[in-house]
């Protein structure tokens, strides 16, 4: 294998090398393999030499043996090995690279590794394994002196330290001054909490902790604080981490480095707070909600302190001229809204929707007049703040408020200034920049649409509300026939807007009607349907036709409609094919109730014991779908019975389990739970069946019977002779007088004259006369003919056709009515009002 003092190598040197290849052979980092296996006794003199060290430095054994293993090295090198040498005496190994000469005089670098050998005798030699670097380790990287690797880490721009295993500098480059902290010889042994206090130092040294406990490196990590070169600011940086392992491969230390990123951190921090803007801002379509939604994003990230001002027209959703504010313009503005990452700072506002006004030519102003931002770094700490009449009753200083920079950006959309947002900081150290400026105007002008399209929503909807308070009652009229409340909750919750309707229409001799039906669709388009249809119910109510009359007009009235539109069974615009109905007809003389449905769920009644049972009505086809004839119902209700009167939104889902008896059911509850009041328990009523947000819309008509007292009612038989008129105007005299109306028999005697001689001249059958005394006085004659009277307008020489004329000038209100054995002619006259 070798010589040994320029012979072959002793059994035991052999079996060293030998030895040491089967131990370390698996290692990737060192060839053992390969080697050049070589001996030196404890002083370092070379004791035995082989084949492959002649053939790796070129000696033969006679010029080597004998002679110090420094001496073939560079002299760097070779003053390194007494070190090594005491280190591997002592039982320890050493791996690294070295520089030898060669025979020929080139350098050559060699990967080294000593390790202890004891031999049989008791002694202690050093085995040294030599190989030549291979692969790209091999390059001319490996010549390069420590002097030229120390002047690379001086010269790059990136901070970079050694801390041991205490986390205390043992070694930093120049390049880390420029963070603070002093040299790098002033930092020897300390922590780094202690050259940067400013920092969170117990997050960067838990990074070294675990890059010590695990030797994973850890790489981008980024901190933002203050460091001692930038006191006054926050500065972002981005950190590295590496553990060190000495030969043994034990860890010594972490060595870091350090970039700054601050414009970067910044840069993305705008980008999130643009971000969080799109998501936050607008989420709602009210104005100030959006205003103040505007001032939460912007705070803390962009300024300690921000208020919102709008012109007094877009709160109110008005429509706005492009450009800027005039000069002649009278501008008020109300505070909209405000946030403050100060408690102090919310004094200096006034409370939200309060008018805010500025001092003239002071540069709130002057933005709203150019519609052009305004920024300074620097507020005259001296200078009034430029609220007029602060709430606090006296005027303060910039100094006095702390406020130390301030930015004002022009709320402005589609070319319309809508407001102003005005952006305030504290920190003197940290003034708005132009960046900054940029940053709230591109923050601004994303509020700014969701600004604008709140006020043009919120016109909108008060238009649509405006349209849905003219199509359904603002006050169900007052009667003397029932007690009612309604309820009415649209699934439209942004508009208010929905299909569904009710109504409650006085009649002729102290009836009522009451009506509940709905509309496909919601929003603007049911609502519209739902406004024709109310309004053809009224006018058909007036004509006093039975249920399933109003029903049958009302459904040819929505066949023509949609013929004339064009429109199928979906219906259009405004189309209120496929709508359903309930009409329903109260008389509180005799308790008798007529009701027919088209498309309709029919009403419950809650008797006056509380049970609850429905109506067993049919329900006819939907309105202008075509079917056969509505049909109605006819039933006597006990005085204090409650109908309740409802759209199909009050019941489950078509879908949900149980069906229409489950509904029923549901509905069957409510009422029994509700109280006996109407006003209340029609509320409770829908609260309990409905959710906050339904599914569909909900329409409730409660209304509670009563009865007329049998003393306000008197019913007189007529006989066809001529001399019964007399009889009738002393009996209606008479009752006139017991009842105190005695201001009312005038115009009562002239009414009946004249109706009760009309039903004698002209119809056939029995005659009868009624007086009906309930909020009004009311005159009704009733003959066995089908023909209605009509309404002349006789010539000065006519000698008759003035009767009907005379009682049209004499009651409030009149008309006809059929029923099935004939017609009735009535009269009303106020009890309030002065006689004509």
């Amino acid at each position: 294998m070798g010589t040994r003092g320029g012979g072959p190598l002793s059994a035991t040197e052999r079996s060293a090398v030998t030895g040491h290849q089967e131990q370390d052979g698996r290692r990737q980092d060192f060839p053992v393999a390969d080697a050049a296996p070589l001996l030196l006794d404890p002083h370092g003199i070379v004791s035995g030499w082989t084949a492959r060290a002649e053939r790796l430095l070129g000696y033969g054994a006679p010029g080597t043996v004998g002679r110090k293993f420094a001496e073939l090295l560079i002299p760097d090198d070779a003053g390194r090995m007494p070190d090594l040498l005491e280190r591997c005496r002592s039982g320890a190994e050493w791996a690294g690279l070295m520089t030898a000469l060669h025979r020929d005089g080139h350098r050559l670098a060699v990967k080294v590794r000593i390790t202890p050998a004891v031999e049989p005798r008791g002694g202690t030699s050093l085995l040294v394994l030599l190989s030549e670097p291979a692969g790209p380790s091999g390059s001319a990287g490996w010549d390069m002196s420590r002097g030229v690797l120390e002047q690379m880490v001086a010269g790059t721009p990136i901070g970079i330290a050694v801390v041991d295993t205490d986390l205390r500098f043992v070694w930093s480059n120049a390049a880390l001054e420029q963070f603070g902290g002093g040299p790098a010889e002033q930092r020897l042994g300390l922590r780094y909490g202690d050259v940067q206090p400013g920092l969170d130092a117990d997050s960067v040294e838990a990074q070294m902790r675990h890059v010590l406990e695990t030797g994973e490196q850890v790489v981008r990590f980024e901190h933002v604080g203050r460091v001692r070169s930038a006191p006054m600011r926050d500065t972002a940086h981005m950190l590295s981490f590496t553990r060190l392992d000495d030969d043994r491969g034990d860890p010594m230390g972490v060595y870091y480095t350090v970039v700054e990123m601050t414009e970067r951190y910044r840069a993305r921090q705008r980008l999130s707070l643009l971000d969080r803007a799109g998501q936050y801002i607008g989420r709602t379509l009210d104005v100030t909600t959006t205003a103040q939604e505007l001032a939460d994003v912007a705070v803390p990230e962009l300024a300690d302190f921000v208020t919102v001002d709008l012109l007094d027209t877009v709160l109110r959703g008005a429509e706005l001229q492009p450009g800027p504010l005039g000069e002649s313009d009278r501008v008020r503005l109300r505070h909209a809204g405000h946030r403050s990452r100060h408690q102090d700072l919310p004094r200096t506002v006034v409370e939200t929707g309060a008018v805010v006004t500025y001092l003239a030519d002071s540069p709130p102003v002057r933005c709203l007049i150019t519609g052009r931002s305004y920024r300074q770094e620097q507020l005259d700490p001296l200078a009034p703040e430029w609220l007029v009449g602060p709430p606090d009753g006296r005027e303060s200083t910039f100094l006095e408020l702390g406020l130390q920079s301030v930015m004002i950006v022009p709320i402005r959309a589609r070319g319309v200034t809508l407001g102003l947002t005005t952006f305030y900081r504290r920190r003197r150290e940290d003034p708005f920049d132009a960046d900054d400026l940029a940053l709230a105007e591109d923050l601004v002008s994303r509020a700014a649409v969701c600004v604008d399209n709140a006020r043009r929503y919120t016109r909108e909807r008060d238009a649509a509300l405006g349209l849905q308070r003219s199509l359904l009652p603002l006050h169900l009229p007052e009667q003397g026939a029932v007690e009612a409340s309604a309820c009415y909750r649209p699934a439209d919750e942004l508009t208010g807007l929905g299909g569904d309707w009710y109504d409650l229409i006085p009649l002729s001799g102290a009836r009522v009607a009451l009506v509940v039906g709905e509309a496909p669709g919601h929003g603007i388009d049911a609502a519209a349907a739902m406004g024709g249809l109310r309004t053809a119910v009224r006018t058909l109510a007036a004509l006093d036709l039975p249920p399933e009359e109003v029903l049958a007009h009302l459904d040819d009235l929505v066949d023509r409609t949609a013929g004339d539109e064009g429109a199928g069974p979906e219906g259009t615009y405004g189309n209120p094919v496929g709508s359903g109905c309930v009409y329903v007809v109260y008389d509180p003389v005799d308790g008798r109730c007529t009701m027919a449905a088209a498309g309709h769920p029919s009403p419950a009644v809650v008797a006056p014991d509380g049970s609850v049972s429905f109506v067993d009505l049919p329900e006819g086809p939907a309105l202008g779908v075509g079917g056969p004839p509505f049909e109605s119902v006819e039933l006597e209700l006990p005085e204090g019975s409650t109908l309740a009167l409802h759209t199909d939104g009050l019941l489950l889902p078509s879908d949900e389990e149980g069906g229409f008896d489950t509904d029923r059911t549901r509905l069957r509850q409510a009422l029994e739970r509700a109280g006996s009041s109407p006003a209340p328990s029609c509320r409770s009523v829908v609260d309990a069946l409905v959710p906050s947000r339904p599914y569909d819309d909900v329409a409730l008509l409660m209304a509670r019977t009563k009865r007329l007292d049998p003393g306000n009612v008197a019913v007189w038989d007529l006989s066809m002779d001529p001399a019964a008129v007399a009889e009738a105007r002393r009996t209606a005299t008479g009752q006139l007088t017991r009842w105190g109306l005695d201001d009312l028999v005038f115009t009562t005697e002239l009414i009946v004259s004249e109706l009760v001689t009309n039903a004698i001249r002209y119809a056939s059958g029995p005659v009868r006369l009624r007086l009906i005394r309930e909020g009004a006085l009311v005159c009704e004659v009733f003959d066995g003919g089908a023909t209605a009277p009509h309404l002349r307008h006789p010539r000065a020489t006519d000698e008759g056709g003035r009767g009907l004329l005379l009682v049209s000038q004499m009651a409030q209100r009149w008309g006809t009515r059929f029923v099935p054995e004939g017609k009735i002619i009535w009269a009303e006259q106020s009890l309030t009002a002065p006689p004509v």
